[in-house]
């Protein structure tokens, strides 16, 4: 039987963290003299006070299941996304709750995808939140609190399996407590270096510090209506490349580059074919720009690398208009949009190692048909991958290819035509935020019926959790005894 009372407990301590969170913009308010400051304190404080006196009453010591972790792993999103809106509302940014709570789910599932029409007309405070809802999803608001959780008296480890991208979490250290740490202070890391190079090359460290978190966190947010392509600097963009890049690989493999073992990085077998297809991807597609544009090699390169890298890092940063580059470019690219970056980085999509795997064990298969008596294993590297992980991932497979079909035909019923239904599925369920169509990389979503933002709020929320997280609440036999 789910334990309510646990489930009510963590939720509350989670509203806590919210509640403290909300006091960071409040301050880039109060220094830029913001209308906003109210908004944030008066919101900040009703999740403190409703979040204290829910965890003094709710107090437990039941041990958390996987099945309380994926209630409030999924609620807890829930909760951030419906919390987080209020902002908007009270300071009148965003007069309408359904575009609000789009905008936030949007930010901390860091999808990207935005309903607002001219984002520098934001008081500071406002922008500056935007961005952070996509740093703290970025590695999970979850993982975060795993940090927490000890002092509450309840277990972790199941909020981590349900919350930690890709098919098998790595774990750094036996401790979650301490792997939590790790991450965080990996992350921490590399988004101070981040904003430091950013400042350095030209932008105002506001704009440094949003765009560092809508990077590290591979969200897309930006300050500027134009977003990176606002500052046509060459080298801006090969900066936020190279974090998208950084941003899009495993962070396990970074804590351990920062304990010297570099090589790591090239011994990674997920990794050596998610640079691959950036490169593939940038070869094809700058013939394609080359074709279509007038833009000089220099340039061509540095574009056609850019959006390669932002849409399969699943970040959504732009430089470039590519609806504009020929259809070769919109088909490429909106196969990036299902691959995703590697498992362990906070990249949406599928994830590299899951095709990688599909891939191996279609070959096998094939193998058998020739050869019936042979022993086939899948390997990875050195690394035999087991059935049950193959059958888990092949059931991935089809939930996001049957969910990305029931999503467009969904779409396509609300009177969108079919490269906008197309789109704005394959960009909230991968959480890369721009797609084709009427939601390319120039428009946004604010012409969405307000039933269909509510049904790609919830495709943003299933694709950052991984699918099984979400769906699994809709059986009936997870909420039997």
């Amino acid at each position: 039987m789910i334990k309510l009372r646990a489930i009510i407990n963590v939720l509350c301590a989670l509203l806590l963290f919210l509640g403290v969170s909300l006091f960071i913009p409040a301050i880039v308010a109060w220094i830029y003299a913001g209308p906003d400051f109210w908004a944030f304190i008066e919101t900040g404080l009703g999740c403190i006070l409703l979040g204290g006196v829910g965890v003094v009453l709710t107090r437990s010591k039941y041990e958390l299941r996987p099945k309380e972790g994926f209630v409030i792993v999924t609620f807890g999103w829930l909760l951030f996304a419906g919390i987080g809106a209020i902002p908007f509302i009270l300071t009148g940014a965003i007069p309408s709750y359904t575009d609000a709570f789009f905008e936030t789910m949007s930010g901390f599932t860091t999808t990207g995808a935005t309903i607002l029409t001219d984002v520098e007309i934001l008081p500071q405070g406002l922008l500056f939140w935007r961005s952070f809802t996509h740093w703290l999803g970025g590695m999970g608001i979850i993982l975060l609190s795993l940090a927490i959780l000890p002092l509450l008296g309840v277990g972790g480890m199941q909020l981590y399996k349900a919350e930690v991208p890709g098919p098998s979490p790595d774990k750094l250290s036996p401790r979650i407590k301490e792997t939590a740490k790790m991450l965080w202070g990996v992350y921490f890391i590399l988004t101070f270096i981040e904003t430091g190079l950013l400042w350095w090359a030209g932008m105002s460290f506001f704009d440094a510090l949003c765009h560092a978190f809508g990077t590290l966190a591979t969200g897309g947010f930006s300050t500027k209506n134009a977003s990176i392509g606002h500052y046509n600097s060459p080298m801006i963009d090969y900066i936020v490349i190279l974090f998208m890049i950084f941003a899009g690989t495993n962070f396990a493999l970074h804590y351990r580059a920062l304990q010297g073992k570099i090589l790591y990085y090239w011994k990674d077998p997920e990794v050596q074919v998610y640079l691959g297809i950036v490169a593939f991807g940038t070869l094809i597609i700058g013939f394609t720009v080359w074709l279509n544009t007038e833009y000089g090699f220099v340039d061509n390169f540095r574009y056609s690398l850019f959006q390669v890298v932002s849409i399969l890092t699943t970040t959504g940063y732009g430089t470039a208009d590519y609806e504009l580059w020929g259809v070769t470019a919109h088909l490429l690219l909106f196969i990036l949009m299902f691959i995703g970056g590697c498992a362990g980085s906070t990249a949406g999509g599928m994830k590299i190692i899951r095709p990688m795997v599909l891939f191996k064990f279609s070959r096998a298969e094939v193998l058998r048909l020739i050869h019936p008596q042979a022993v086939i294993p899948v390997r990875i590297g050195k690394m035999v991958i087991p059935r049950e992980i193959i059958s888990t991932i092949t059931g991935f497979f089809l939930f996001y290819v049957a969910l990305f079909v029931f999503g467009t035909l969904f779409m396509s019923m609300l009177g969108l035509d079919l490269a906008t239904s197309l789109g704005s599925v394959a960009a909230t369920i991968g959480n890369i935020g721009p797609g084709i169509g009427d939601v390319g990389p120039t428009d946004n979503f604010a012409h969405i019926p307000a039933i269909g933002k509510w049904f790609l709020s919830f495709l943003m929320l299933a694709g950052r959790l991984e699918i099984f997280t979400v769906i699994i609440l809709f059986s009936r036999s997870f909420w039997r005894r």
